[in-house]
């Protein structure tokens, strides 16, 4: 096989990994399988004294999530889980290192005021771009 032959055909298979990738995102079924152990929580920071504990559920379906805007208080402990209905998403506040598969658990302090985006972390289909929303810490 010659060089550009070898060139075409490692291109190709990438293309076809990536596509496959791709679509495996939100596109499933919705059926999440009781049986399957959720992964280990992610925690971005350790709780502090102070402000309230806020126990936040965010659920997710295609392609939008039930909440587009959480209000906290800056110095609250954020105690955040998603929980998927329909298909396959993930939850991520980059501005607070959180990034949620479906069951997973974040706690976090709202130590800085501000407003900051949040999105659905997996590529999940057509609507993936519109499941977005804010985080508000006042």
């Amino acid at each position: 096989m010659n060089k550009f032959a070898f060139r075409t055909t490692l291109y190709f298979a990438l293309v076809t990994i990536a596509a496959v990738i791709a679509l495996s995102g939100c596109g499933g079924n919705g059926n999440n399988n009781a049986s399957e152990s959720p992964s280990t929580p992610s925690t971005s920071s350790a709780p502090a004294a102070g402000g309230a504990t806020k126990e936040i559920t965010v659920t997710a379906t295609n392609f939008q999530f039930d909440q587009t805007e959480l209000k906290v208080n800056k110095g609250d402990t954020v105690k955040l889980t998603l929980k998927n209905d329909n298909g396959n998403h993930g939850f991520k506040i980059p501005d607070y290192d959180v990034n949620l598969k479906n069951g997973e658990s974040a706690t976090f302090v709202a130590d800085k005021a501000g407003t900051f985006d949040f999105a659905c972390s997996i590529q999940c289909g057509t609507g993936h771009n519109e499941m977005t929303g804010q985080l508000i810490v006042q």
